[in-house]
């Protein structure tokens, strides 16, 4: 066994030696010249055909003075972030370990990081999430720390973070959520633009509830946590209570008319496939290559308002305001969305109505019913509950004896009863099941009470749109997709590779429900100029026996699937309005028009050039 003595004179050594080489490096790193915003690309994206669509990423930042940003702000942001920031040394040696933990499990980098380490990595270095940038960062952070002023270190943090609505810095952040300079903010409002730099996709509480709700927790937590650090007294506190409501997002105007949405569609779908984020495509220098079809997208849009001229007029109904439409075109054999209409301008209505989640289904939702109901009659070869095919069918002897009833007929004339009957019978856990393995999504579920089979859950246009291909498909669903493919500096990034497909129910199921909607097709629409022979359109609706807030159509061919929704809603008003009297008194509750605007826009895109043809955005 070695000696104390030549056991601590080794450990001596390598620590002496550690820190030997711990200073070489801290004196040969230098601090380089900041990063020249101004030659930032922007990040561009692309239609179907390969066209340009739009240049998104012009860097939206004023820089100010700290004397200019309110002592308020300045204090909620080192509460938020690093509350001992005017002590430390530059770097947080917890967040580096935590960071080194992540590294031995192979995943990102990122740990708790200083104000100076989040302000060096802003300035001077990439946002890659790699051990060598990381290294660099902390070497950097220590020096910056040690030759620049805490005020100067501040100032710079705050001109270069990334508050999200395209800001970056607290002037541009200030002027996004509330329309004032940054030196107009109060303690309240500071808290906010606090609170979103932890990450402004979950945490901007115009994009969903759920985002509000986060932001209004890390608001109260900040606000809170000035009075536990000193910076704010308890009596201060007191008078904010009411959240600081931001005004609504603006859109660039190079994202009007349905651009904008488009946008939202594509980042949306790349950040559930991808580490980037909102603030790396802001950051430019990415070319987002979409399934967007520009013929359709002129066509779609061109529809729903052709239909509103028409048929709806809020100066002499009062019920026909508030009407809003979503609608969305999918590709049955791949999933690819070719197609959305997410409002009448994308810089004026800030919410996509076609991936909004707020919209019940309605009857929309029942063939998921029918074929849940068929997979559990087919088990072992015998249909085990009475009524599920085109004609009525005997129950099993073992079987509890039922209502003769079709649920086939029943779908085709909108029943309600026999679908609440059957949903109970089966479980309405294998009728969710199943909607989500068609590619509804399991978060737009409704609660499982005895109404789930007629429709309370609420999936966006999009994903209906792409549910009921799998009726197309034999059976197997494919989720949607719409980006093909980006690239930063001729560099693909990954994950972008088309999912397959999945079996969601039988290919005997998925027929027997297929007949019932296309007879649904053809007494609704009948027969199309824009098809060609028989009538080949699947087609789901909302009907005289809805009574829920929302009118749906959606009519799938071969070629695509669409989905078309009309419901009503009011700023500050969180539930939907009632849709009694849009249109008129025969409109069905505003059922008869979707399917109108799904005839028009079929006609159009009959009639409508290739995406070879056209070379501009709208």
């Amino acid at each position: 066994m070695p000696s104390w003595k030549l056991t601590s004179g080794l450990l001596s050594l390598f620590f002496g030696a550690l820190a030997g080489l711990f200073a070489l490096v801290y004196i040969q790193v230098e601090i380089p010249s900041a990063h020249d915003s101004a030659r930032r690309q922007a990040t561009v994206y692309y239609w179907a055909d390969g066209s340009r669509m739009v240049s998104v990423g012009d860097v939206n930042r004023q820089d100010v003075k700290l004397h200019q940003v309110p002592k308020s702000v300045q204090r909620a942001v080192i509460a938020a972030e690093n509350a001992d920031f005017y002590s430390d040394s530059g770097i947080s040696v917890s967040g580096i370990v935590r960071a080194a933990a992540n590294i031995v499990k192979g995943e990102e980098t990122q740990g708790g990081s200083t104000i100076t380490q989040q302000y060096v990595k802003n300035t001077y270095l990439s946002q890659d999430q790699t051990v060598q940038r990381k290294v660099k960062e902390v070497f950097l952070s220590l020096k910056v720390s040690n030759q620049r002023p805490k005020t100067e270190v501040l100032e710079g943090y705050l001109n270069t973070s990334w508050f999200g609505r395209d800001a970056y810095g607290i002037q541009a952040a200030s002027y996004a959520y509330y329309g004032i300079p940054a030196k107009d903010l109060n303690p309240s409002q500071g808290a906010l633009l606090a609170a979103v730099l932890k990450g402004a996709e979950s945490l901007d509480p115009s994009l969903s509830p759920a985002n509000r709700q986060r932001a209004e927790d890390r608001w109260s937590w900040i606000l809170d946590r000035q009075v536990e650090t000193g910076t704010m007294s308890a009596e201060e506190r007191t008078k904010y209570t009411r959240f600081p409501e931001p005004k609504p997002p603006v859109k660039p105007t190079s994202q009007a008319g349905q651009i904008g949405y488009l946008v939202d569609v594509a980042n949306k779908y790349i950040r559930s496939r991808s580490s980037l984020t909102d603030k790396d495509l802001a950051g430019g220098g990415y070319r987002v290559y979409t399934t967007f079809e520009k013929p359709r997208v002129l066509a779609l849009a061109q529809a729903v308002e052709k239909v509103r001229a028409e048929h709806l007029n809020p100066k002499a109904r009062p019920d026909d305001h508030h009407v809003q439409v979503g609608a969305a075109s999918v590709r049955p054999r791949d999933g690819a969305i070719v197609a959305v209409y997410g409002g009448p301008d994308a810089i004026k209505h800030f919410s996509n109505n076609a991936d909004t989640s707020g919209v019940p289904a309605a009857s929309t939702f029942k063939p998921f019913v029918y074929a849940a109901a068929l997979e559990q009659g087919l088990a072992g070869g015998e249909r085990a509950v009475d009524g599920l095919g085109p004609h009525p069918l005997r129950p099993e002897p073992t079987a509890a004896p039922i209502q003769p009833m079709s649920l086939f007929a029943s779908l085709v004339a909108s029943d309600h009863t026999p679908f609440v009957e059957i949903g109970k019978k089966i479980g309405l856990k294998k009728v969710k099941d199943l909607a989500v393995a068609s590619g509804l999504r399991e978060e737009s579920m409704a609660e499982l009470e005895p109404t789930f089979s007629i429709g309370t859950s609420t999936p966006s246009a999009i994903r209906l749109a792409s549910a009921y291909t799998t009726f197309i498909n034999k059976g197997r669903a494919t989720d949607p997709y719409s980006v093909t493919k980006i690239e930063q500096n001729g560099i693909a990034v990954g994950g972008f590779d088309l999912a397959e497909s999945r079996r969601a129910m039988s290919s005997e199921v998925a027929s027997i429900v297929g007949a019932a909607l296309r007879q649904v097709g053809r007494i609704t629409v009948g027969q199309s100029k824009a098809q060609k022979p028989a009538f080949p359109a699947w087609a789901g609706k909302t009907g005289p026996m809805d009574r829920m807030k929302s009118a749906w159509f959606i009519g799938a061919t071969d070629e695509v699937s669409t989905s078309v929704a009309m419901f009503r809603t009011k700023p500050d008003v969180p539930n939907l309005l009632p849709m009694q009297g849009v249109g008129g008194p025969d409109s069905e509750r505003g059922s008869a028009f979707p399917p109108l605007i799904w005839e028009a826009y079929q006609q159009m895109t009959a009639s409508s050039p290739s995406p070879a043809d056209v070379s501009e955005g709208p």
